[in-house]
């Protein structure tokens, strides 16, 4: 197994083991493969419970979006003036959400807290 292929490796374990710790459901990925969305638009939403486990403000989603680009499986999108705060979903992203077909299964407070630390102490 090669460096890259081990980089891999653990980059789409530790996206898998995050998308199981954030707020969205499958569905939510489901929709980026349509169109793309911004952390506002997805907290105005009516069908905002059927994409998310829990309710959250623009704020907390915009965090958890910065997250997923930061993992690797959300990028933003760009139009004629540079970024915008849509994302979409990367290829990456895809590949993950090949493990499950269904819906996301949850984590358990143990990897949460894990993660939790991760994103908010990267270095611990």
């Amino acid at each position: 197994m090669s460096v890259s292929d081990l980089s891999d490796a653990c980059a789409l374990e530790r996206a898998r083991l995050n998308l199981r710790c954030l707020p969205f459901r499958r569905a939510f990925y489901g929709a980026l493969g349509d169109v793309a969305l911004s952390s506002t638009e997805l907290a105005g939403r009516v069908d905002a419970d059927g994409l998310l486990f829990r309710q959250a403000s623009a704020d907390q989603l915009e965090d958890a979006f910065i997250w997923l680009i930061r993992l690797g499986v959300l990028r933003r999108e760009v139009d004629g003036q540079g970024l915008t705060e849509r994302v979409r979903l990367t290829p990456l992203g895809r590949q993950v959400l090949e493990r499950w077909p269904g819906e996301i299964p949850r984590a358990g407070v143990q990897a949460r807290v894990r993660c939790w630390l991760q994103r908010h102490w990267p270095r611990l």
